[in-house]
Formats: C-alpha cells, structure tokens, sequence
C-alpha cells in the first residue's frame, strides 16, 4: 500500500512537473523498465482526462442555468439590453 501511495505521489509530480531535473530523470527511467508504474502513469492521466472533462460539463451546465436565469427573466431586461448593446453597439 505505502509502494502504491509513493507512486501516486511520484506520478503526480511528475505530471505537475514538480520534480527536479534529477528525480524527473530518475523517474523516466524507472518508467523504462517498469511497465507497472507505466500502467499507473497512463492511468493516472485518464482520470485527469475524465476529470477535466467531467468538470467542464458541470461548468458548461451551471453556466446555461444562469444564463436561462439572466435572459428569461423580464425582470432583468434592462440587464439584457446592457449586455446587447455590449456585443452590438449600433443596436440601441
């Protein structure tokens, strides 16, 4: 398990590209020769793949919540054509 966890960790850095050249160097050769910490290595950058794109749909998602809020609303149609006239100036 403490094998596991120090590997993650190493992954990590190395990912983030926060080890030193020396340990980067060190562990680019172990990655060489160990395909088990290779294994790790392509599955840790999966789950930040996964991650990245599982958040950038939340955003996505939350972004269309506020915008159907903004734009739906006749309370905020003073807001509305403020914001038109932003992106259209000769609209007045």
């Amino acid at each position: 398990m403490k094998t596991s966890l120090n590997n993650t960790i190493r992954i990590e850095k190395y990912l983030r590209g926060q080890l030193n050249p020396r340990d980067r160097f060190l562990f680019e050769a172990q990655l060489l020769m160990n395909q088990g910490l290779r294994m790790d290595l392509l599955a840790q950058k999966k789950v930040y793949t996964l991650l990245k794109m599982y958040h950038r749909k939340k955003q996505k998602e939350e972004l269309g919540e506020v915008h159907r809020q903004l734009f739906s609303n006749p309370e905020k149609k003073h807001f509305q054509q403020h914001i038109f006239q932003l992106f259209n100036p000769k609209q007045k």
